[in-house]
C-alpha cells in the first residue's frame, strides 16, 4: 500500500441535484500507486463522485482537492474515462483520430496533430492491441474494442490519476484481462486509479482498496476486510446480493 500523501481528497463532500441528494458527507483519500474500487447500487453516486474528482461537477458542499489544491474544473493530471454508453459512437471519426483527442487538452485547437503525436497515438493503440484497426470507423467497433480505444486515449494523457466509470461492463474477457494488466502496470508507475463497478468479485481480485457507496460511504478498506455479508446488505440491499455472489467474492 502506498505510503505517500493522498493525491486526491474529499472533505465533507455533498452533491445535490435540485431536491435530490446524490452524495452526502463524503470524506475520502485516494493514494498514488493504489487501485480503488467504488461499489454500490444504481443511483448510489459512483458516477457523480468520479465526475467531482475529475473536476467536471462542482460539489454543493465541501471540497475535492488535488494535491491539496481545491479543484475548480478539469485538471491536466486527472484523466476521466466515461461509461461507453455516454459516448456517441456514430460520430464519423477513425480509431486513430478518436485516440488523438486524448491530446486535445494539451494542444491548440488550431494546430494540427504532428507526426510525433500520431506516432505516440499509434503506440498507445498498439499497447491495447488496436493498432491494426487505426483507420477503422469507431461505429464499426465492438464493445470491447470501444473500451480499448478509451484506454488508448487515457494512456496519452499520462496523468497522475486515472478515473474509470464501469470499465469492465459489457466487454469480453480478453478486454477485461488486458484492462487488469494495464491497470496493474500503471499502478506500478505510481498512478492513482479509481474505477466504479458493480462486480464484487472483480473488485476483490483487482482492487487494493474498496469504497462501498450508497449516497454516503457505508464502508471502506481492503476488499477482503469489508466485503462481509452485513456490510454488503447495507450497501446493496437483500434483493441484489445473492449467496452465490458472496461465495464468489470469498473465493477471489
Amino acid at each position: 500500500m502506498s505510503s505517500l500523501p493522498p493525491v486526491l481528497t474529499c472533505h465533507n463532500l455533498a452533491v445535490h441535484y435540485d431536491n435530490r441528494s446524490a452524495l452526502r458527507d463524503v470524506n475520502l483519500e485516494i493514494k498514488r500507486g493504489q487501485i480503488t474500487a467504488l461499489l454500490g447500487p444504481n443511483g448510489a453516486g459512483k458516477s457523480t463522485l468520479l465526475k467531482v474528482l475529475a473536476g467536471m461537477i462542482p460539489p454543493s458542499h465541501g471540497a475535492a482537492k488535488f494535491e491539496g489544491e481545491e479543484l475548480s474544473g478539469p485538471h491536466a493530471n486527472i484523466t476521466y474515462v466515461p461509461q461507453r454508453s455516454d459516448v456517441d459512437w456514430t460520430f464519423p471519426i477513425s480509431v486513430l483520430e478518436c485516440t488523438l483527442l486524448g491530446l486535445a487538452g494539451s494542444r491548440s485547437r488550431w494546430k494540427p496533430f504532428s507526426r510525433h503525436d500520431k506516432a505516440v497515438a499509434m503506440q498507445a493503440l498498439k499497447d491495447v492491441r488496436m493498432d491494426h484497426l487505426a483507420q477503422a470507423q469507431i461505429d464499426a467497433l465492438s464493445g470491447g474494442q470501444q473500451q480499448r480505444v478509451f484506454l488508448a486515449r487515457a494512456l496519452l494523457n499520462n496523468g497522475d490519476v486515472l478515473l474509470l466509470d464501469e470499465p469492465f461492463t459489457g466487454v469480453d474477457v480478453p478486454t477485461q484481462d488486458m484492462l487488469v494488466d494495464l491497470l496493474t502496470e500503471l499502478k506500478s508507475r505510481g498512478t492513482a486509479i479509481v474505477y466504479a463497478t458493480h462486480d464484487l468479485a472483480q473488485a476483490a481480485r483487482t482492487a487494493d482498496y474498496a469504497v462501498l457507496l450508497n449516497g454516503d460511504i457505508v464502508a471502506e478498506g481492503s476488499p477482503h476486510d469489508i466485503f462481509q455479508q452485513d456490510v454488503l446488505l447495507r450497501t446493496f440491499g437483500g434483493s441484489v446480493i445473492s449467496v452465490e455472489s458472496l461465495r464468489e467474492v470469498a473465493a477471489s
